[in-house]
């Protein structure tokens, strides 16, 4: 899979000065099992071309498994086509141009308009290719779809017709780019990442200055940011003005630590909490801030995450009520003695990444050795999928099961045979009046003997 620039005209070397690459050597990384090249085919003061591409390597990826490319464990054909994938993996390689910091000499030709053409592929999408023109042509280009024969043997053991594309135009280094990286994802509606806020976040800087006007905005964001909390937090505008007519609804992930928090703090106990699968740590860090909280064990497997943890908490503004999160590096799967008679245990979005038939373990360990006066879960409702219109069977490609909200209650009181917890559920979200809410939690509260 791979992009090609190519710009010619009057002083079109500064590309390399606006890429930060310089035109005589080879850029080569590896990136999370995929080796990732940079070369410039061409390079004059008046063409020049440069080719990014990337080449999954079989061999590091069976090396590294899950531990530093969490997608491997669900590899499909995205790997061998330009998709979310590509773009993620090529960010470093282009983050100056994407950005528009290049040295101060450089600075003015940022906004410099150069002829550009963009080739890349193979595409894999299920949109046609009157579809594909709406995309690109309302932004200025000429667009050309070209058809090849692309072998996906390593993976789908078949071969599948695949497309190319090419756009020419006009534009800036940075703004072809950005547009390139919003559009390309959302040619296959298929991201291999969660759709989060940063997803909204990205859409909003890298679409700044084209997308509000282009005609297939509503398209382009459905396709997006799937979800409809998050599609609806991107303001809408009227077709003549830039007078905002929506305000921002609240994230979904804010509404279920609002919750938490919530019914923490309608809890007697709360002194000492454990965060089960913390994370980045940003439910952990919503707890330092509640009253009455004095121990708090951030508990997480992963490395990288931990350590995205520490750089969230070092950031948070203190005060004197507040209770730094301890971090922990554990697993589910083992039992910890630390963890042992806390007031509360919690399970945010985190059972529904593990096989099912691990879980009554889990819960036995949790409910019969840790012995918690309250353990919290929350996990997707599988019913209110209809309302998001998904084309995949779960929200996250991670997510092992999603349960509805029978099956849920159902396997909750499954764990709870010795019947030493009480059960209550809730909902967190947007009601459908059908489907519910898109989250569903339920408290065990140990009955006191």
């Amino acid at each position: 899979m791979q992009l090609t620039i190519r710009g010619t005209g009057p002083d079109v070397n500064m590309l390399s000065y606006l890429m930060a690459k310089n035109p005589n050597n080879l850029y080569e990384r590896n990136v999370s099992g995929h080796l990732v090249r940079l070369f410039f085919g061409k390079f004059s003061e008046e063409e020049v071309e440069v080719t990014i591409f990337v080449t999954p390597d079989s061999i590091e990826l069976s090396r590294n498994n899950s531990q530093t490319y969490e997608i491997t464990s669900y590899i499909n054909d995205r790997e061998f086509a330009v998709s979310s994938i590509f773009c993620t993996l090529i960010r470093t390689a282009l983050g100056t141009a994407l950005n528009g910091k290049p040295k101060e000499e450089y600075e003015a030709w940022v906004n410099h308009r150069f002829p550009l053409q963009f080739s890349f592929g193979p595409v894999a999408s299920h949109l046609s290719d009157h579809e594909l023109l709406d995309l690109f042509q309302p932004l200025g280009y000429e667009v050309l779809i070209t058809y090849g024969e692309v072998d996906y043997s390593m993976d789908l053991k078949s071969k599948s017709i695949a497309r190319y594309i090419t756009i020419k135009g006009m534009t800036t280094l940075q703004m072809g780019l950005r547009q390139l990286f919003v559009l390309i994802p959302v040619l296959d509606n298929y991201k291999h990442y969660y759709i989060d806020e940063k997803e909204v976040e990205k859409i909003e800087r890298y679409g700044e200055g084209w997308l509000d006007q282009h005609p297939q905005r509503e398209l382009i964001l459905q396709q997006a940011l799937r979800f409809e909390e998050l599609y609806k937090m991107v303001h809408v505008k009227t077709e003549r003005h830039s007078e905002i007519v929506a305000e921002p609804t609240m994230r979904l992930n804010d509404l279920r630590y609002e919750m938490i928090i919530r019914k923490i703090n309608q809890l007697t106990h709360r002194e000492r909490i454990v965060d089960l699968g913390s994370g980045e740590g940003r439910l952990s860090e919503k707890l330092g801030f509640v009253e009455g909280v004095k121990e708090i064990l951030a508990v997480e497997p992963s490395e990288s995450q931990s350590l995205k943890a520490l750089k969230r908490l070092e950031k948070v503004e203190r005060n004197e009520n507040f209770v730094m999160p301890k971090q922990i590096m554990g697993s589910l799967f083992y039992y910890d003695e630390r963890l042992k008679n806390k007031d509360i245990m919690i399970l945010c979005e985190v059972i529904e990444h593990i096989d099912e038939f691990r879980l009554p373990k889990i819960m036995e360990t949790i409910l019969n050795d840790y012995r918690p006066r309250v353990l919290l879960i929350t996990t997707p409702n599988r019913e209110y999928n209809e309302v998001y219109k998904m084309d995949e069977e779960y929200r996250h490609p991670d997510h092992r099961f999603e349960w509805t909200r029978e099956e849920f209650s159902r396997w909750c009181q499954m764990q709870n045979r010795h019947q030493e917890y009480e059960l209550t559920f809730d909902g967190i979200g947007e009601e459908h009046e059908l489907y519910g809410k898109p989250t569903q939690m339920a408290l065990f509260t140990r009955k006191e003997v």
